[in-house]
């Protein structure tokens, strides 16, 4: 160990610039962005998860009707929860364009 004096600053530090981030977005008038949107990053996650996992199952001799059947549930899964915390107007609007042009082949 060293006997070193260490010197402090006489003044006390300056406050995190966060809380001052945060009570200056608290006092404007425009909202603060959404920070638990949806986005293609985690779209590439999720992407990236389900092909590990199904590329898991096949590879532990699972048979392929069962992969793809769990691998169905979960986007299910996934679309049904997107939907329910989106409100699913922008899921129903996707659905209905993607009906619509369907029916125009």
């Amino acid at each position: 160990m060293s006997d070193t004096f260490a010197s402090r600053p006489a003044t006390p530090a300056a406050p995190c610039s966060c809380t001052h981030t945060a009570t200056a977005a608290a006092e404007s008038a425009e909202p603060a962005p959404a920070a638990g949107r949806f986005g293609p990053t985690h779209a590439l996650i999720l992407l990236l998860c389900v092909l590990a996992l199904g590329s898991g199952l096949f590879l532990a001799d699972t048979p392929l009707e069962s992969v793809f059947t769990l691998l169905g549930g979960l986007g299910a899964i996934g679309a049904a929860t997107l939907a329910a915390a989106g409100g699913g107007r922008r899921l129903l609007a996707v659905l209905a364009e993607a009906a619509v042009r369907d029916a125009g082949k």
